[in-house]
């Protein structure tokens, strides 16, 4: 039987009604915070999330997920005297898959402060317990002019390159040695930075489509649940260690930012992001908020116009799918009719 014209007239109107696509239709263990995906030689999809010793989950098909233990299931004492507590929240993972290789960076801090650091670690497999601690990358402390939260490892060809920063001046970026994975020198570049509310900017992402280079960025305020404003911006660069615009031209470095993301429906605060490229297009993930929880978003980004966006496109659903307000956004309009 197929879906009648009625109902897939009335999907799409919808789609098209609503200002941003809804998270997609994900199942299992989908509570997250800060989350971070990569990809590995199998095809396993592992995210990395905020947690006292690092949440790790797994995924066959990135709808199914799967709770798959801790990096640090016995603690990360070396991150004790910046999350000021024992078996602190450890923050915002980042994960780059290379050459049979996961490289996770991550924060260790506490709210408000400065004293923060971030951390290195490598695992052949991903797998809980079985991640090497690389140590130190950075630190700061009170009265620097930015904070080291939030990393954000770009490798552009043989450079490796590190965002970071939330907050105070803003987000900053570094050069790391390829072969420590540690920065190659003492020299920090502003990327972007905010002048209102409070300077709220955080969780950059530098990710390169076509010729130019993009900065992601979670401005105002993160979880405060259905009371927090994050919402995701954006601009771009044909440089990835600054010259960063948004789509009116204003630099980010002086407050400039395209909304990507934002709190709409039941889908509140949406930000903590990263970016990768999978075999249907450029994946964004993200955390939101709703009455229940934090929990996993992931939608498809279009570049088509030189910006990520979103657009009014049909989406591949089941009737339930749209009670629950949970859709897989694709990026073809008739190829994703299902058919039962």
């Amino acid at each position: 039987m197929r879906l009648s014209l009625t109902f897939l007239s009335v999907a799409f109107f919808s789609a098209v009604a609503n200002a941003y696509p809804n998270p997609g239709h994900n199942t299992g263990d989908t509570a997250v915070a800060d989350p971070t995906m990569c990809k590995d030689d199998a095809g396993t999809y592992f995210i990395f999330s905020t947690a006292p010793g690092i949440q790790i989950l797994t995924s066959t098909d990135r709808t199914a997920w799967t709770f798959a233990g801790l990096v640090w299931p016995d603690g990360a004492s070396w991150t004790d005297a910046y999350t000021g507590t024992t078996n602190g929240n450890l923050w915002a993972p980042d994960c780059t898959y290379l050459d049979g290789q996961f490289y996770l960076y991550y924060a260790a801090s506490s709210f408000g402060s400065q004293n923060s650091a971030i951390f290195f670690a490598k695992s052949t497999t991903g797998a809980s317990g079985v991640f090497t601690n690389e140590g130190l990358v950075t630190s700061t402390v009170t009265g620097d002019t930015y904070n080291a939260i939030d990393p954000n490892l770009l490798i552009s060809h043989s450079t490796w390159f590190l965002s970071l920063g939330s907050f105070w001046d803003g987000i900053m970026g570094e050069t790391l040695s390829s072969s420590t994975g540690k920065p190659s020198g003492s020299s920090v570049t502003s990327l972007a930075e905010r002048f209102v509310n409070s300077g709220a900017i955080e969780a950059s992402v530098i990710f390169q489509f076509g010729d130019f280079y993009y900065l992601f960025s979670s401005w105002d305020i993160c979880c405060d649940g259905t009371s927090s404003t994050y919402n995701i911006r954006v601009g771009r660069s044909t440089t990835f260690n600054g010259g960063f615009v948004d789509a009116d031209g204003v630099a980010l470095t002086d407050g400039g930012g395209t909304l990507v993301l934002e709190s709409h429906g039941d889908v509140i605060g949406p930000g903590g992001q990263d970016i990768m490229t999978d075999n249907d297009g450029v994946v964004i993930v993200y955390h939101y908020y709703t009455s229940t929880g934090t929990w996993l978003g992931i939608n498809l980004l279009d570049f088509s116009t030189g910006w990520p966006v979103r657009r009014s496109i049909f989406v591949s659903v089941w009737p339930d799918d749209l009670s629950l307000g949970r859709v897989l956004i694709t990026p073809d309009f008739l190829k994703t009719t299902r058919c039962v």
